[in-house]
């Protein structure tokens, strides 16, 4: 299970809720599981989501392991090369 922190667009759709709990072992499953919680959350998902793990950003690396205890934040992608 790890704790992912929402960005305030994300939270209103999730509820309200900037935390979230998900049992995920990697981006892909995270985003699976977020978009089965909260169907809000799909299109976004579908856009283009960054996610950082414990300050490293990730925008296309949907295999990358989430570790128990990192620090986990989903962060609008930003256009950039």
């Amino acid at each position: 299970m790890v704790e992912v922190t929402l960005w305030g667009s994300l939270a209103a759709i999730a509820g309200g809720n900037s935390k979230v709990e998900v049992e995920a072992k990697d981006i892909r499953e995270l985003f699976r599981k977020l978009a089965e919680q909260y169907p809000g959350l799909e299109p976004w998902i579908d856009r283009g989501i960054a996610v950082s793990i414990d300050g490293t950003i990730y925008r296309d690396t949907w295999s990358k392991e989430l570790p128990q205890d990192a620090e986990i934040f989903l962060l609008p992608r930003l256009a950039g090369g």
